[in-house]
């Protein structure tokens, strides 16, 4: 199985706290970025989320968003720090030994004090781990979506592939037939310029033009890639890098077709290989 690095996916989840979204996106990339837009309450989490993408993924770059709703004021009870309480009634106790007119705290002002009032452990555990269960299930998504999306473009590859296969088998049928009327035109242009050449070394001038107009070492070694891109395919996994290197030599090798190429029909051959080639390098640049 081969997998996109274009993929996109988004789970929800409640519990007595609030409710929250996560969102996946994944895009091309040289290797695995991962980037977390989350509450600053839930920042903690990133650093487990990193560790899980990257044992799921090994390419892209990838977008995780949360989005926390908490219940309304009121909703859940509210929680005081005993020992936080204490520490402040001690120091405004001391304080007010020190004033000859302190003036009166309210229990609101001692409310509104930083960190004397906030939520129980038990809700913030629960926020916790139910943020972790939903991002499992996105990024669980994400990997399906990555994967069907990658059987796309694997098919789409195959099919450009027997297609290549198809325009090698073409031109290899022609060959012979290419290379001997090349023969002939030489034969004919040097019959036409009325100069005797030793048969030897007509012989030679012929063999060497002929070595020149053949293609036949360019037709092996497109097929020497097209395999190999084949059984790439066949065996999965990350795989991106490897094709798109393949592609490099498959063009390599078309350029040099075109470059030998002795008839139109040869010419138009190479060209269709080199769409096809572009096609698949445009398709690989997605997958992981």
């Amino acid at each position: 199985m081969i997998n996109s690095m274009t993929a996109f996916a988004r789970e929800c989840g409640a519990c007595s706290q609030g409710a929250l979204v996560v969102e996946l996106r994944s895009v091309n990339h040289r290797y695995l970025d991962c980037s977390f837009k989350l509450p600053e309450q839930l920042r903690g989490l990133e650093p487990g989320w990193r560790d899980l993408l990257r044992s799921h993924l090994s390419r892209g770059k990838v977008e995780c968003q949360l989005r926390w709703q908490a219940e309304q004021p009121g909703a859940t009870a509210l929680v005081i720090d005993g020992q936080k309480l204490q520490s402040l009634l001690q120091a405004i106790g001391e304080v007010e030994q020190l004033l000859e007119n302190p003036p009166a705290v309210s229990a609101l002002d001692i409310l509104l004090w930083p960190g004397i009032l906030e939520q129980g452990e038990s809700g913030a555990d629960e926020v916790l781990a139910l943020a972790t269960e939903v991002f499992k299930q996105a990024l669980a998504g994400l990997a399906d979506n990555r994967a069907r999306e990658g059987a796309k473009l694997g098919q789409f590859i195959g099919e450009r592939l027997q297609r290549v296969n198809t325009e090698l088998a073409r031109v290899r049928s022609l060959l012979p037939e290419l290379l001997q009327q090349q023969r002939q035109r030489i034969e004919k242009r040097l019959a036409e310029i009325d100069t005797e050449l030793e048969p030897q070394r007509l012989e030679q001038e012929l063999v060497l033009q002929a070595h020149k107009a053949d293609v036949g070492e360019e037709l092996d070694r497109l097929q020497v890639h097209v395999e190999e891109v084949e059984r790439v395919l066949a065996k999965g996994g990350p795989c991106g890098r490897r094709l798109d290197f393949l592609m490099q030599e498959l063009n390599r090798e078309a350029n040099t077709l075109s470059a030998k190429s002795i008839s139109n029909t040869t010419t138009q051959n190479a060209v269709e290989l080199k769409v096809l080639i572009e096609q698949m390098r445009e398709q690989i640049q997605n997958l992981e």
